[in-house]
């Protein structure tokens, strides 16, 4: 369920604004959407696991308030990631 070292790399690589950079909002919403993403298909299969359902929740609302924080200081970047990521239509 978790992201592996390889892919959490690749999504680091992806969004770092600089070299070294694997703690800016925009590499934390990525990787934070990856694991939603994972937990996301573990509940197709594994509907009443309400444990990991929580964390899943945790995740979502960490994620929301990152977004929240990008959206308030840099509305341009926000903008980007999320046409990045997919988050919204």
């Amino acid at each position: 369920m978790s992201v592996t070292a390889e892919k959490k790399t690749e999504i680091i690589q992806d969004n770092a604004r600089a070299s070294g950079d694997t703690g800016s909002p925009e590499v934390q919403v990525a990787i934070l959407s990856e694991r939603i993403a994972n937990l996301t298909e573990h509940f197709k299969t594994h509907h009443k696991d309400n444990h990991s359902r929580r964390g899943l929740l945790m995740l979502v609302n960490k994620r929301r308030s990152l977004l929240d924080y990008l959206k308030k200081k840099d509305a341009a970047r926000y903008t980007a990631l999320i046409a990045k990521l997919g988050l919204r239509k």
